[in-house]
Formats: structure tokens, sequence, C-alpha cells
């Protein structure tokens, strides 16, 4: 029981990443915060938690001026974990200015935000955790996803910079890097107009299941990892394009 009675806060927490992650941290003894859009998905992932004590606190990313309320009603928060987020598939020519910045707002706005919030109540114990999900897109930009690769881009330089500024405030960052996970993660997408896509993408019907990301999050986050890469065999994209840049380029690149 690494966590026995940490107060954990989950955004996305009722479905996919979010939810597999809250009910590995519950296992752990941990003390959850639930929060999405969906009270009712809440309450069902609430119900299939270990243990008791859990909370569920409805919050919507795209309204900042919430945040500093919902972070009062958290309380004193051991981890946080940004889960929630919305993914894209759409070429850049066909994808509205409107539909970018509803990307933008949700995935770096709204995790930005929340971190804000919370961040003086870790600063003022001298302790902390946050977990930003971001993708293996945050570092190898792919067709149909451009502004999600940039939001998720916009993660790693915001929480590196965060990491470097609070390290001696005995606050930690761990970036988790997901590849391919089987959720709805495509099905949820936005479309150039931001309707969603509806479809599953053919990588995700037989990718890792989104406990085996959750056992591993949990686990890079026991040891204070700096940062997680988990997934398939997409995740080799990440050195590959460290090291072999141009070789990335034509692989990725659509015919």
């Amino acid at each position: 029981m690494r966590f026995q009675d940490k107060v954990v806060w989950v955004t996305g927490a009722s479905s996919g990443i979010g939810e597999a992650v809250a009910k590995a941290f519950s296992r752990e003894g941990a003390k959850l915060i639930l929060s999405s859009r969906n009270q009712s998905e809440l309450e069902r992932v609430r119900g299939n938690c270990a243990g008791d004590g859990h909370r569920v606190l409805p919050l919507d990313l795209t309204r900042p001026e919430t945040f500093a309320d919902a972070a009062k009603q958290a309380g004193n928060v051991d981890i946080l974990v940004h889960a929630g987020g919305v993914s894209q598939r759409s070429l850049v020519k066909d994808t509205t200015l409107q539909t970018d910045r509803a990307i933008m707002e949700l995935n770096f706005f709204g995790t930005v935000g929340l971190t804000k919030a919370v961040l003086p109540s870790m600063l003022g114990r001298k302790s902390g955790h946050v977990v930003p999900i971001s993708s293996v897109v945050g570092y190898v930009g792919t067709p149909l996803r451009s502004t999600y690769a940039a939001s998720k881009h916009a993660l790693h330089g915001f929480f590196d910079s965060l990491r470097a500024e609070v390290g001696k405030d005995g606050i930690t960052v761990t970036i988790v890097c997901p590849g391919y996970i089987r959720t709805n993660v495509s099905r949820n997408a936005l479309t150039g107009d931001g309707s969603a896509f509806g479809q599953m993408d053919r990588t995700h019907e037989r990718a890792m299941l989104p406990e085996e990301c959750a056992r591993r999050i949990v686990n890079a986050v026991a040891k204070r990892k700096q940062e997680l890469v988990v997934g398939g065999l997409e995740t080799w994209a990440v050195p590959l394009k460290r090291f072999f840049p141009r070789l990335v380029s034509r692989i990725v690149r659509m015919k």
C-alpha cells in the first residue's frame, strides 16, 4: 500500500487512462478525488474503486474561473494526475482556428490552470507530486494531430520548467507519455469542425490495455521518475526522433 491515505486528484477520471489510474491508486490505499464533466460516470468509477473515502468533484477544464473553488474543495492534494484532455483527427488545412483553440484550452490551459490552483498548497507544505499525461506525440508530431501534438509539446515545456523551479520545494513532476492505449480517445477526438471523430483507430483496437498503462504510471509515481514513456512499438519513435529525425519524418509522412 504505497499510497496509503495519500490524497490523489485525478482529472479525466470518468473513462480511459484516468479511470484506470484512479482504480490503481485506490488499490494502493489512496483517497481519491475524481473529476470530469460527467458526474454519473464519476459515481460509477467511485463505486468500482477499492476502499472508501473517495470523493466526486465535477470539473470542466475549459472553465478556469472555477479552478480556485475546486482546489479549495479538494483541500490538501498529495498527487495531482492530469488525465483530462481531447485528441484530434483532422488535417491542418481542414481544421478551424476555433477547433485549434478548443484543443489548446482543454489540453494545455486547463492542465496549467488547475496546476496553478493547487500549487500554493503544495508549496506551503513543501510536498506534492504533479503527473501530467502527455503523449508520444509530445515528442513526435504525426498527421491528423497537429494541434493535439502542439498541446502535448507545450506541456513538456511547461512542466520541465516547473520541475526545475520547484524541485527544491519538495515537489515532484512525472510526465507520462502514452503511445497507443485501448481507450475511446480516437472516438472522442475532434475533427476539423469540432465534431467528434466517432471511430476507433485500428492502432487502438489491439493496443495496450489502460489497466496495464495505469499500473506502470503508478509504479513511475512511486519511484518519482521524471518521465514515463508507455505503450507498444510506437514508443520507439521517441528515441528514434532524437537520433534519427529524418528517418522518423519519412516514417510518419502521409502517402
